[in-house]
């Protein structure tokens, strides 16, 4: 047996363990009975241990620094797959087994704690945990990296070949450009369509609606399918397997319509990506700012257009008769696009969103940095948020519990989400030149956008950066003045 025939056993392994884990995960989000958390922990945790002992075994480090230093005798998309595997060693060979197994079982309890934590608005019960977490993360970091700055090392993970120092210059481009217009818009916002969006809505009819969307939108669903959660969220295993989730709350119909979508955006990513990639560690989106550049395309430029609603919006009024009879397709298109200082990120407009993103990032830079402690976090969370909004949250259920990444240890995840609005709007205005998306829209022609978007950069998973997709897709290097351009021209036009 070959090295390479060796290495892509060892990878089979692993993957059968993690996936048995995200099948898990995926359970224990949508449906899993509350008392099967504890025995759950347990055989995670031993799952978890497994993978880190092939992970770390000597022969496995072994066959990766071999491979790594023969690279020249492989084709390029296999020198991919060994740069990954090198950098991923590297990242966890010198974590000791026992901190290893302890995170990981700290991370499983974590997340019922935080669900309970944020029902109750308790931070109090949710800090002792965080701070381990934390704790646990620093430490790691310095493990692979102990002269770099540990949240430059967990930024990295989520997006490959981002650092501090570029995130301070897109976030203080978004500051000095963006913050100003998105205060004068708020001047001007008003609660015109309030009975519109926060109306009573039967969640059967929206869990219809949701169903329509997933046929709209050419989700394929011999290969997918669609649950409720309390954090909307897409998981997979390969583009056969690609699931999503949704949340309806029965006084406010834009939930479930754009979490839906927005999920739709991550599976049909994941659903088109080349199948030749399963067994490689080359599946997967390439990083979580293109795979939210793919859900923020399809929630915003496709699903908060005027050309959606003038399409869709004959299916809304033949669910919801009552809510939509004095209403037009343009008061659902401005309805969606409504702009307001909400304390919610999940819930916040397009426009007021990249705001959220600044507080975290500004957070997670603090905390990371030791200027801040974990018993600041809710004080540090109304001050910013009041600072960039306007706003004040009345408990922490609306404030620092609000999100269920920092349960998880998904520190660096959050900069991501602007980054891939940012990303969407440059390759939006990139496929404008080559499609005609709003006639693509309203022809109910959404494939050809999926097409569009497969050829270009779904088709290849992880076996390019994010870096070199843009430059296949736009033409050019990433530039946040697309993003900028593109806010202010939509947001000018309905605000006046």
């Amino acid at each position: 047996m070959t090295l390479q025939e060796k290495f892509r056993e060892n990878l089979k392994k692993v993957k059968a363990y993690q996936y048995a884990l995200t099948l898990i995960g995926w359970d224990s989000n949508t449906e899993a009975p509350r008392n099967s958390f504890k025995r759950r922990s347990e055989m995670t945790a031993y799952l978890s241990k497994e993978i880190f002992l092939i992970q770390t075994s000597k022969e496995y480090s072994n066959m990766i620094h071999e491979l790594y230093n023969h690279m020249d005798d492989y084709d390029d998309l296999f020198v991919r797959e060994i740069k990954k595997a090198k950098k991923d060693l590297d990242k966890i060979v010198n974590i000791p087994e026992d901190e290893f197994i302890e995170y990981r079982k700290l991370i499983n309890d974590s997340q019922i704690i935080w669900e309970d934590a944020k029902k109750n608005s308790d931070y109090g019960s949710f800090k002792g945990n965080l701070k381990k977490i934390i704790d646990y993360n620093r430490k790691f970091a310095l493990y692979y990296d102990k002269d770099t700055n540990p949240y430059d090392t967990m930024l990295d993970d989520y997006e490959e070949g981002m650092t501090t120092k570029e995130y301070d210059e897109f976030f203080d481009a978004l500051k000095k450009d963006l913050v100003p217009f998105v205060k004068d818009v708020l001047k001007k916002s008003n609660h015109q369509y309030k009975e519109l969006r926060n109306n009573h809505y039967s969640i059967e009819k929206q869990k219809e609606f949701s169903q329509y969307l997933l046929d709209e939108f050419a989700f394929n669903r011999k290969s997918g399918l669609i649950k409720e959660s309390v954090h909307p969220f897409t998981w997979n295993t390969s583009p056969e397997d690609v699931r999503l989730t949704t949340k309806y709350l029965e006084d406010y119909i834009f939930s479930s319509i754009y979490s839906t979508i927005h999920e739709l955006g991550h599976a049909t990513y994941e659903q088109q990506i080349s199948t030749e990639f399963d067994d490689t560690l080359l599946s997967g989106g390439t990083s979580m700012g293109i795979h939210e550049s793919q859900s923020r395309f399809y929630e915003n430029n496709i699903g908060r257009s005027l050309a959606f609603w003038q399409t869709h919006f004959n299916k809304f009024k033949e669910l919801f008769p009552e809510q939509s009879k004095t209403y037009q397709a343009e008061d659902m298109f401005k309805a969606s696009n409504h702009v307001e200082a909400s304390l919610i990120r999940i819930e916040a407009d397009e426009l007021t969103y990249p705001m959220h993103i600044m507080l975290r990032y500004d957070i997670e830079r603090m905390l990371f940095n030791q200027e801040i402690s974990v018993d600041d976090l809710p004080s540090v969370w109304n001050n910013l948020i009041e600072k960039y909004l306007g706003v004040r949250p009345k408990n922490d259920s609306e404030g620092v519990l609000q999100d269920v990444h920092w349960s998880d240890g998904m520190f660096g995840y959050f900069p991501t989400y602007a980054l891939g609005s940012a990303y969407a709007a440059q390759i939006y205005y990139a496929m404008k030149k080559e499609i005609d998306v709003e006639k693509m829209i309203k022809e109910r022609n959404i494939k050809a956008i999926n097409n569009w978007l497969k050829e270009k950069l779904h088709q290849f998973g992880s076996s390019k950066s994010p870096k070199e997709l843009m430059l296949l897709v736009t033409k050019e290097a990433f530039d946040p003045k697309y993003y900028i351009q593109y806010l202010k021209e939509k947001y000018s036009k309905i605000y006046n």
